[in-house]
């Protein structure tokens, strides 16, 4: 008997001490988060913008690895783009798609010096309307990333069901869809996506779910409870509070057939 009970203690012991795969690799994704967010060659304007955008904590939650395939719905500027770049590295690929009105509006300029840089050479430029976001090349995704600009698709007039149906055929079973975005007083929809930059989760839910996705997880580094949604969280509205809204975050999967 005290050969079995010691054979126990010795066993759960040897447990203690070792980390599951799973643990394993979620520190090691953690830890390739981290460098790549403090990677000496990444631009002062982006760094600016790290303390509310939290770039590490979104590599991770999203699970971008080395070689993947991504793609990124309205990029703007790039800030997210390039990241995602540096995440799948020189065997990925990443698709960086907007349309005409956000190039013509403002972000031309930077997107294009962003593209010229080299870390953003596997970086594929995509110009078209949200409604169907990507080109017919880009299938079998391993994930399709909407950071911040769901709420735009709604008062620009987009056909979200046929944007998200689009999404979802360009991924690959049990590929993701990461919608993050700024949170509006619960129960009001849609209501407040031109005035505040903002809209409900429960509609992103709703929609996104409808497409034919399956909510696979969430997030709770943007979350700032004590925002009270009533302002706006448009950039250039934001002033002194921009990055410090309340921000939701969901993960979505394309389950397998």
């Amino acid at each position: 008997m005290r050969f079995l009970l010691l054979t126990a203690c010795l066993s759960l012991a040897g447990c203690a001490h070792t980390a599951s795969p799973d643990a394993s690799t979620s520190a090691a994704t953690a830890s390739s988060a981290r460098a790549i967010v403090d990677a000496a060659d990444r631009l002062e304007a982006d760094r600016a913008l790290d303390a509310g955008r939290h770039p590490a904590e979104m590599l991770e939650f999203i699970g971008v690895r080395p070689g993947m395939k991504v793609a990124e719905v309205m990029a703007g500027g790039g800030y997210t783009t390039e990241l995602l770049a540096r995440a799948v590295g020189p065997e990925g690929v990443v698709y960086g798609h907007n349309p005409k009105w956000v190039l013509e509006l403002f972000a031309e300029k930077p997107w294009s010096e962003r593209l010229a840089r080299p870390i953003n050479q596997r970086v594929v430029r995509v110009d078209r309307e949200l409604d169907s976001p990507l080109p017919p090349e880009a299938t079998g995704l391993d994930a399709v990333v909407s950071n911040a600009i769901y709420h735009d698709t709604v008062w620009t007039g987009t056909d979200r069901a046929k944007m998200n149906a689009a999404i979802f055929q360009s991924l690959k079973p049990g590929g993701v869809y990461v919608v993050i975005d700024s949170s509006a007083k619960a129960g009001t929809g849609v209501a407040d996506v031109k005035t505040l930059h903002r809209i409900d989760e429960q509609a992103v839910r709703a929609e996104v779910l409808a497409a034919g996705f399956q909510l696979a997880g969430e997030s709770a580094a943007w979350r700032n409870p004590e925002d009270t949604r009533d302002w706006s969280a448009s950039p250039g509205a934001a002033g002194a509070r921009r990055g410090t809204g309340d921000r939701f975050a969901l993960k979505f999967v394309k389950p397998a057939p």
